[in-house]
């Protein structure tokens, strides 16, 4: 008959971050060929020095006795291998196996029935990578007791048969509790003397599979996944602290806004003195055009007798010369030739202007 179990599956009985290690380990699809409860046993004897879920030191992955111990769950022990567990006396890691089994996948109901008389076991040993020498019915204890087991957390014991194991305890006239031979009862304590993970390696090993490993206040703390959450007015607290306790920070900033206003204030004053400058410019443009466009319809080309005549240039005087030489072919030469009412008055031919009007008769004038 087999041992009554919860009805779980196996990758829910451990945290998922510790099933995915031990299923992608070496050293687990090493023992994959054990197939039988013996070979398993013998394995744990040669093998286990203890029984953290994590291998010692920075070494990232499982330990040995967590991946055997997964490796009975895919057996299912029976009543009697598990007793054959829990009464073996060559190695207390045997016995220490046993009882791992039961608080993993057992029925809560059933935990007290499997360990009532191993509670005041006395066989000494070092569950912990740290030397730490306690018994066996110290090392139960705690498994009943508490949830959270070095850097892993086992499944949930419901509240009252809790309530019920804390009685038959304190009848017994034993401690009802956690002694953090195993780690801290809840998430708030623990003992510094417990052997633990660095907190980077547990960080990476859950930011690896996607689920938290740590479960101490100071991992948590120091994961990427899971922070601790401050209440508000501890967070209001803390950032006045660092405003009140920093008076030359203080004054360095009010220096700091004083110069970037005097900097507006310069670089407001320059543009208003540019603005001027250049309305100025154009104001003294316009007015210097105005009079000299006056100037030039003003004041004209004076010649000798105070006669206006305009410049003469040489395309023109060219052009004169070449119509003069044309009326001088079709009319012929006149320069001799007497004006209409006296002969003794010639008219002066002072410049070819005049003689092309003489010739052009008198409807020209």
């Amino acid at each position: 008959m087999e041992v009554q179990t919860t009805g779980r599956s196996i990758d829910s009985v451990l945290e998922r971050v510790l099933s995915m290690n031990i299923l992608s380990s070496d050293y687990f699809k090493e023992i994959h060929q054990l197939k039988t409860y013996h070979e398993v046993v013998d394995e744990i004897y040669n093998q286990v020095d203890h029984v953290e879920p994590w291998m010692t030191g920075n070494c990232r992955g499982p330990s040995t006795a967590f991946c055997l111990l997964y490796k009975l769950f895919t057996l299912k022990l029976t009543v009697k291998q598990m007793h054959g567990l829990l009464k073996h006396r060559d190695s207390p890691y045997i016995r220490a196996v046993g009882f791992l089994y039961l608080r993993c996948v057992a029925e809560p109901k059933t935990l007290w029935g499997w360990c009532e008389h191993y509670v005041k076991d006395d066989e000494e040993f070092s569950p912990g990578s740290n030397g730490r020498v306690s018994t066996m019915g110290v090392y139960v204890r705690d498994l009943l007791l508490g949830q959270y087991y070095f850097d892993t957390l086992f499944p949930r014991i419901p509240l009252p048969i809790v309530r019920q194991i804390v009685n038959n305890l304190e009848k017994m006239n034993l401690p009802a509790k956690h002694s953090g031979l195993t780690g801290e009862a809840d998430r708030r304590g623990g003992s510094d003397d417990i052997a633990r993970r660095p907190p980077s390696v547990k960080a990476s090993l859950s930011v690896s599979f996607g689920q938290r490993a740590p479960h101490r206040a100071s991992t948590r703390d120091s994961s990427p996944v899971r922070r601790t959450i401050i209440p508000p007015n501890e967070r209001r607290h803390r950032e006045d602290e660092p405003r009140r306790s920093s008076p030359v920070r203080g004054h360095r900033d009010r220096d700091r806004e004083i110069g970037r206003r005097r900097h507006r204030y310069d670089d407001r004053k320059d543009r208003e003195t540019r603005r001027s400058s250049y309305s100025d410019s154009r104001d003294y443009d316009r007015h210097r055009g105005s009079k000299s466009r006056r100037s030039r319809s003003r004041s004209p080309s004076l010649h000798g007798d105070g006669t206006n005549h305009r410049l003469s240039s040489p395309f023109k005087d060219a052009s004169t010369s070449r119509n003069l030489a044309k009326l001088k072919d079709l009319y012929g030469d006149t320069s001799d030739t007497q004006s209409y009412g006296s002969g003794d008055n010639r008219i002066g031919r002072d410049t070819n202007t005049d003689e092309v009007i003489r010739l052009g008769g008198s409807s020209w004038k």
